[in-house]
């Protein structure tokens, strides 16, 4: 990370090396705008997405130009702003689903946790319940052996090695086939059973009415393509923001008072939205501080002129939010965690629209709104009951992998002890009475009314 920032100092556009090959970084947010609408000839390609197309095939996250526009404008009612206001209330639910059993004291997985929420809410979008609770963890743990995998395919040009059979390019293989597995048990059960009003009814409509040229395949791909990458961003930032309120105790205060003012204890709705104005700017300084998506890869299709240089058909051009993100000719003190940033008069984009966390142009990301959404109320909602502690001891760093952030964040629940309306009681009477195990954190609860184990 040290060394993608000290590339503005070399230049706008600076050639580095990836293994035996260069490639050229794009230091200056005005030129990577450039890029990103020129898709035509800065198509998605280079390392990066050879190896995503393996995983993900041509959907809508990596088919080339060419296929776009139709892709996107065939997906583009699921992420709509009305629909997505329409699931408020789901994300809501899980949201305090997630934290309704941490007890005082609990040392939780924050990314495990994060990481099944998220993957909760993007299956439930795309496939309602054709994912049972068993597949949806089965999906996140599969989705985290992938990650472990895939950003040393993304930088190691050399296929040989990943054919191999070594314990982790097993369990990339396994994870990657079970997820295909699940994905095409899900279609074929939504296929004999009750149409839905979700991506998967789109899709299957689609390829019934043959209104559009939507194979089997792609419905495959449309939905693996989605559902990884609507579960792994927001999740890791979301445990970013966790991490960074914890070492920024005057920025948590001040998202608490947020939160009790504008819930005082309750649930947030689609209404909340708008006023929970610092949570969303504790939200979007985390994608400034720490983008999830840190790292892009191009490709020319043709031979162009571009920041003075020539470039070859074929050449690999990358750019780095995280870079742009912490270069301080945009964003003084780069370093530093500001949530006010938003809101002394910036440009919400920062100078040159420096601040591209769901990239920008045509390809700007399909599902920008569901992701701001579901972070904001799953912020607001464990906001609102519990605080959240790092251990003694040195805090780890993001790691950079496919995508950047906490890979194993452990912290420690506080109940809030100042919020009106008795939301700090009603969190310690909801601690469970025995302790079993549970896929994101260390407990479950045990209902004393019926005797039932919630696992």
């Amino acid at each position: 990370m040290e060394f993608l920032k000290s590339l503005p100092s070399q230049g706008d556009l600076v050639e580095i090396r990836l293994g035996p090959q260069r490639a050229w970084m794009v230091c200056h947010p005005e030129l990577v705008h450039r890029m990103l609408r020129d898709t035509r000839t800065f198509d998605k390609g280079g390392p990066q997405y050879d190896r995503l197309r393996a995983l993900m095939g041509d959907g809508v996250v990596t088919c080339p130009h060419a296929e776009h526009r139709r892709q996107r404008r065939l997906l583009q009612p699921t992420f709509r702003p009305a629909r997505v206001a329409a699931q408020t209330d789901v994300m809501a639910e899980e949201a305090a689903a997630l934290c309704r059993d941490w007890r005082t004291g609990q040392r939780i997985d924050v990314s495990a946790a994060t990481l099944s929420l998220t993957t909760r809410l993007i299956s439930r979008s795309l496939l309602s319940d054709a994912l049972g609770p068993a597949a949806t963890d089965e999906v996140r743990h599969c989705l985290a052996a992938i990650v472990r995998g895939l950003f040393v395919r993304t930088v190691v040009p050399v296929d040989a090695l990943f054919r191999l059979p070594t314990p982790a390019n097993r369990r990339y293989r396994q994870a990657v086939e079970r997820v295909r597995e699940l994905i095409a048990s899900a279609v074929d059960e939504r296929r004999r059973g009750t149409p839905r009003d979700d991506l998967l009814g789109l899709l299957l409509t689609a390829a019934e009415t043959g209104g559009a040229p939507v194979t089997d395949r792609e419905v495959h791909d449309q939905l693996v393509s989605l559902l990884l990458t609507g579960s792994e961003s927001p999740s890791m930032c979301l445990a970013s923001a966790f991490s960074l309120l914890a070492q920024h105790p005057e920025v948590e205060r001040r998202l608490h008072a947020e939160v009790d003012t504008v819930l005082a204890g309750r649930l947030p709705d689609v209404d909340d939205l708008p006023r929970l104005v610092y949570t969303r700017s504790v939200l979007t300084e985390t994608l400034r501080h720490s983008p999830p998506g840190w790292l892009f890869t191009r490709v020319t299709t043709r031979e162009t002129e571009f920041a003075g240089r020539r470039l070859a058909r074929g050449t690999t051009v990358l750019y780095s939010p995280y870079l742009l993100h912490h270069d301080p000719a945009s964003f003084p003190e780069p370093d530093r965690f500001l949530p006010e940033r938003r809101l002394d008069g910036e440009s919400a984009a920062g100078p040159h629209g420096a601040l591209i966390p769901f990239a920008a142009g045509s390809r700007k990301c399909i599902g920008d709104l569901f992701s701001m959404a579901e972070m904001t109320v799953a912020l607001a909602t464990v906001a609102g009951r519990w605080r959240l502690r790092h251990p003694a001891g040195r805090i780890a760093a993001s790691r950079p992998g496919a995508t950047l952030g906490p890979r194993s964040l452990t912290m420690i629940c506080t109940p809030r002890t100042d919020v009106p309306g008795g939301t700090a009681q009603h969190a310690v009477t909801l601690a469970p009475k025995a302790v079993t195990a549970v896929s994101g954190t260390e407990s479950t609860r045990r209902d004393g009314d019926n005797g039932v184990d919630h696992t």
